[in-house]
């Protein structure tokens, strides 16, 4: 998935330091912005318990898939239900229930009636999604029979947050789409087996505000990757958060905007008390704190909150930025990305 901030191709350098200031007994990793969880694979991939979090729902069930899930879900109940379908040609279970869901003719729903040229918005051809509306009230009605747990639930809706986002008929983020149908998003919508790794117990995924979550838990290292910038979250991926809440909600404007809360810490005026709280009140062995030399918060003042906990260790490499828009001029076509270590003694 194209994300804002993903740390996916920083993930070599986020692990060559991560190496360099392990002590080599940790145990317990927390990913407390955790977006689409790559920093939270590469701690579950090395081994670690991991402690995902993130406040929107989308990232919340790719987590819930990613992260707590270790094995292809057999699907038991649901495969029971539908002996037809046991003759699909799969691998496994999940793969037959995924061709199932794949088979589906499409339905108008909520996606369709508010995301595609039915609305006048073009988000996604009207075929996609009316396919994902078939798709997701699938997922929705064989929870509610409780055909499947909530393991293959949330398998099932991550397979299909990320298929969608590969048909999306937008530039990259959900601030807007284009006006005419690229190609990539008239490929059919087809949803495909997650690949998970690590058979490591006890993962957990929380959807919270990281300051009240951070007073209740412990891990080994804290690895915190907020928001940089004024750009918003719930703003970008609207529509990706209501396809995973399939709430029904009041949406305006142009884009079908939903109502979302907005993060302190892309807030110039808040992001740095925000910063400050969540540092001081962790239980923590080591912090790791991503950041680029864009952010609403200087290097300088990062370093005074660490501060407080240690003497802090920055590393950095250069970084491609991230281009929402490539018709758009930018300034500069790359950042430094800043790796902040402390090992907490305070």
């Amino acid at each position: 998935m194209n994300y804002i901030g993903s740390k996916h191709s920083l993930l070599p350098f986020l692990e060559k330091v991560w190496r360099e200031v392990r002590d080599g007994d940790e145990q317990t990793a927390c990913d407390i912005f955790a977006g689409t969880g790559a920093v939270g694979r590469m701690f579950k991939r090395l081994g670690l318990r991991v402690i995902a979090n993130d406040f929107q729902h989308y990232a919340f069930a790719l987590n819930k898939a990613y992260i707590e899930i270790n094995h292809q879900p057999r699907f038991a109940q649901l495969l029971k239900a539908y002996q037809l379908f046991t003759n699909i040609e799969a691998v496994n279970s999940s793969g037959k229930v995924l061709a199932l869901l794949n088979s589906l003719e499409g339905a108008t729903g909520f996606i369709a009636e508010n995301y595609s040229p039915l609305a006048k918005r073009f988000y996604y051809s009207r075929d996609n999604a009316e396919k994902a509306d078939a798709i997701r009230q699938a997922i929705e009605s064989w929870r509610e029979q409780k055909l499947i747990s909530e393991a293959e639930y949330f398998y099932l809706l991550a397979s299909l947050l990320e298929a969608i986002d590969q048909v999306a008929n937008t530039a990259s983020v959900y601030g807007a789409f284009l006006k005419q149908f690229k190609a990539s998003a008239l490929r059919p919508l087809t949803l495909k087996p997650l690949e998970l790794s690590n058979h490591v117990k006890g993962c957990e995924v929380h959807q919270r505000d990281a300051n009240d979550l951070i007073r209740e838990i412990e891990c080994d290292v804290l690895y915190l990757d907020p928001p940089y910038n004024h750009r918003q979250y719930g703003a970008n991926y609207h529509v990706l958060e209501t396809i995973a809440a399939y709430d029904a909600p009041k949406v305006s404007g142009v884009t079908g905007m939903r109502d979302y809360q907005r993060s302190r810490y892309c807030q110039s005026k808040r992001a740095a008390e925000a910063l400050e709280d969540l540092v001081v009140n962790a239980r923590t062995r080591h912090i790791l704190l991503s950041y680029n030399d864009e952010g609403v918060l200087s290097t300088e003042e990062i370093k005074r909150i660490l501060k407080l906990r240690g003497r802090p260790k920055t590393f950095k490499r250069k970084y491609n930025r991230f281009k929402a828009d490539n018709g758009r001029e930018y300034k500069r076509d790359a950042t430094v990305e800043f790796v902040h270590h402390v090992r907490c003694v305070k």
